[in-house]
């Protein structure tokens, strides 16, 4: 069996919490997160693991970057 290759949705929604991030809403396996100031918002899955294009994508979408 092979490892995942992303962290888990769990862990991800905690790592957007400690950045200031909320839990907007869920629906099925999807968690919208959002932070008001300043303004940004998320969809996270709740997987076993968030795929690594799927993270650079919620990573450029927060704006934790410096790009």
């Amino acid at each position: 069996m092979t490892n995942p290759r992303g962290p888990s949705g769990r862990k991800v929604i905690k790592a957007l919490e400690r950045a200031g991030f909320y839990v907007k809403r869920k629906k099925g396996s999807h968690v919208v997160m959002r932070r008001d100031n300043p303004f940004a918002q998320v969809v996270v899955p709740d997987h076993r693991s968030v795929g690594t294009g799927t993270l650079d994508v919620i990573i450029e979408g927060c704006r934790l970057n410096n790009r």
